[in-house]
């Protein structure tokens, strides 16, 4: 890749590189799971990041109820999670989620975005340690919270 080209996927970012998390969002949620039910950007910070799920009808559980299903809300955490640890390290590293456990408060209210915030708040030579929340407008009144390990598999995290 020459200089000033972006990169196709996320995978071609360099770990040298600097990180811009939105287009690392743009680029993870091109294609595949992130890209099929709707992920994009949403804000970060220095250790966090959200991503927004729309609300589509072939994402409900039960055909009429207007109700996410939980397998988009868990994708929705992963990935967020899963980017806040790049986020608070600058750079893409790839890892590989070693558990992650999504506690649901309460159903989405249907036909609203919900938005999952994720947190890197610890990080050993391999191991990153995250937390988060999904929520559809209040973060007072969570859809669900998540925690989670991701081991890096090729490099370090420090």
């Amino acid at each position: 890749m020459s200089t000033g080209e972006q990169p196709a996927s996320i995978h071609e970012m360099q770990p040298g590189d600097g990180f811009n998390p939105g287009l690392a969002a743009k680029l993870m949620n091109k294609r595949g799971h992130g890209g099929h039910i709707g992920l994009t950007y949403h804000a970060h910070g220095p250790n966090w990041f959200e991503l927004a799920l729309p609300w589509r009808e072939e994402l409900t559980g039960m055909a009429g109820s207007g109700i996410l299903a939980s397998g988009p809300i868990i994708s929705l955490m992963d990935n967020c999670t899963s980017m806040s640890v790049w986020t608070m390290i600058g750079r893409f590293l790839p890892h590989a989620t070693l558990d992650l456990r999504v506690d649901y408060m309460r159903a989405a209210v249907p036909g609203r975005t919900v938005i999952g915030r994720g947190e890197c708040y610890k990080l050993t030579r391999s191991v990153a340690f995250v937390r988060g929340m999904a929520y559809d407008g209040d973060l007072g009144d969570p859809v669900a919270h998540a925690t989670g390990i991701f081991m890096a598999t090729h490099g370090t995290y420090k």
